[in-house]
């Protein structure tokens, strides 16, 4: 059978009446599929008539069988039945068109069927009968042979399909259409199910992939790409801290706590009482001294570097009564648990790397320790892949000619920046050693401790056919494709897989570059090739 993108051949159809009976092509629903099965067809004959099936009356016209044509292009697939084409005798099309963008039908817009030979003929209708399906009466003026065009014009989809050349029989001289091309395990899968479904075909394409292993990886910080913030010394947490919640991003040098230092008198506050009277007495004197070495200088009792010796007593003694106090007040913060002291005596805690937040033990107002963990920041710009390379895949290390990261949930997988490096020291119980590859993150769509699959290509690249991974389906262990052979008839192909990259993966079997594969609703298909029964058409031309 021809597997062409664009197929042209012929079915025999015929209007159900009421009762079932088959009659021959008329009116909307001519083009419609009558039932395959003998013992079905007998007993409607018998019920239409009572009895045996009288043999048709003397001249009456044989059962036309139409012409049915599937044809696709970047942007649309039309899918057409009409009669043959007769001089002055009027042939419904009823053309069906698909958007490939999105696998739906087209809704609004017209359609125009044209003839082009001796002169143009052109016929059209605005807009679908219903979703998708344009019917249209199509009454040549000449026989000849004409090129036949479908067009189509929407506001959103402009297209045209070329059906190459077309005879146009004259009156009574229309030769009978060749018969159907048997297709030995064909399935049906009407419009209006694809319609009605998620579904969607690709072609198949040669592609050059090359030799791949998959394994199990795990996303982890990058060298240099986590950081703990401890507290330098013994104190308190400011009440005033900034909530940093688990996963808030920061900035590097951005301050995340503030610690009031305790005061490192424990709690003898007499002794630091005493140290306040002390330094207070001190200071009285050394006033007393420099008044009077100032009068001695002034005198010519004394030389001049005497009243400088007795000023910088003073400025000592003054700065030791404000330390003084300084910690005695310290001390009733700490003892209290109240105020948040002068920021001239706050330790500020900043980030030392930027990133997230991963983890948080600060609490405002809470006691600290020195060395105690506050927050643990782990940076998210840039990320490292960890992957665990089995020790049966060391001898193919010389011929790594790239990697790609896939994650569950991503459409397509990821490339990766740089290879980092291969470990050589063997993990004894899993018998793997780790490969690690950097990745750029800006986006923050990996987390660190994520499980994800690192895709590694080992060998040259070999061509071959190849399809999305999503068009393989495992039907009873053996994969297999299913391939559209006409807008309404599809077929299972079993095929041999291959090489893998992107998303793709090169297949062996009864494929052709250009064939239409199933990639969304390929499940359906294979319920209706399990079906019994032949789908019953619900078109309305």
């Amino acid at each position: 059978m021809t597997r062409e993108a664009g197929r042209q051949s012929t079915r025999a159809r015929g209007r159900v009446d009421t009762f079932g009976c088959a009659h021959p092509l008329a009116g909307e629903g001519a083009f419609r599929r009558a039932w395959p099965f003998a013992l079905t067809s007998a007993v409607l004959a018998t019920a239409c008539t009572g009895g045996a099936a009288p043999p048709p009356p003397a001249g009456e016209a044989e059962e036309v069988t139409p012409v049915v044509v599937t044809r696709w292009t970047d942007r649309s697939e039309l899918f057409m039945e009409y009669p043959p084409l007769v001089e002055g005798a009027t042939s419904r099309f009823a053309i069906h068109f698909t958007d490939l963008a999105t696998f739906a039908p087209v809704r609004a817009g017209g359609a125009v069927v044209r003839l082009t030979g001796s002169g143009t003929e052109a016929f059209s209708v605005d807009a679908p009968g219903r979703p998708g399906i344009f019917g249209i009466d199509v009454t040549p003026a000449r026989a000849g042979r004409y090129r036949l065009e479908i067009l189509l014009d929407t506001t959103a989809l402009e297209d045209r399909h070329d059906l190459g050349d077309v005879t146009v029989h004259p009156p009574g001289g229309a030769a009978p259409a060749p018969a159907e091309e048997t297709e030995d395990g064909a399935i049906s899968f009407l419009k209006e199910q694809q319609w009605a479904f998620d579904f969607a075909t690709v072609a198949a394409e040669r592609r050059e992939i090359a030799d791949s292993l998959r394994i199990a990886a795990e996303i982890a910080p990058r060298t240099g790409g986590r950081a703990d913030v401890t507290s330098p010394v013994d104190g308190r947490l400011t009440a005033d801290l900034p909530l940093r919640p688990v996963g808030t991003p920061v900035s590097r040098d951005d301050v995340l706590a503030e610690i009031i230092p305790h005061s490192g008198h424990g709690e003898d506050r007499p002794a630091l009482e005493l140290a306040v009277a002390e330094a207070r007495n001190a200071l009285e004197l050394m006033r007393a001294e420099r008044t009077r070495v100032d009068r001695l200088v002034e005198a010519g009792a004394l030389p001049a570097r005497r009243q400088l010796e007795a000023r910088v007593a003073e400025q000592t003694a003054e700065a030791r009564l404000a330390a003084a106090d300084a910690h005695l007040a310290q001390l009733d913060l700490t003892r209290t648990a109240q105020g948040d002291g002068g920021r001239d005596v706050r330790f500020l805690l900043r980030s030392p790397i930027g990133g997230v937040v991963a983890a948080s033990d600060a609490a405002p107002g809470a006691s600290v320790a020195q060395g105690d963990s506050l927050f643990h920041i782990v940076a998210l710009d840039r990320v490292h892949v960890v992957g665990s390379l089995p020790e049966a895949a060391l001898a193919r290390l010389g011929d790594l000619s790239g990697a790609e990261l896939e994650v569950p949930g991503f459409d397509v997988p990821l490339a990766l920046d740089r290879l980092v490096s291969v470990g050589r020291v063997l993990d004894a119980d899993a018998r793997t050693v780790p490969i690690i590859y950097e990745l750029r993150n800006p986006d923050r769509r990996l987390a660190v401790g994520q499980a994800v699959s690192l895709r590694i290509f080992a060998s040259a690249a070999t061509d071959g056919v190849t399809v999305p991974e999503d068009a393989v389906v495992d039907d009873a262990g053996q994969p297999v494709v299913f391939v559209q052979v006409g807008g309404e008839s599809f077929e299972r192909r079993p095929v041999r897989l291959g090489n893998r990259e992107g998303g793709f993966v090169q297949i062996e079997g009864d494929i052709e570059p250009g064939e239409r594969v199933v990639t969304l609703g390929a499940p359906l298909i294979r319920l209706a090739a399990l079906s019994p029964q032949v789908p019953a058409h619900g078109h309305v031309h």
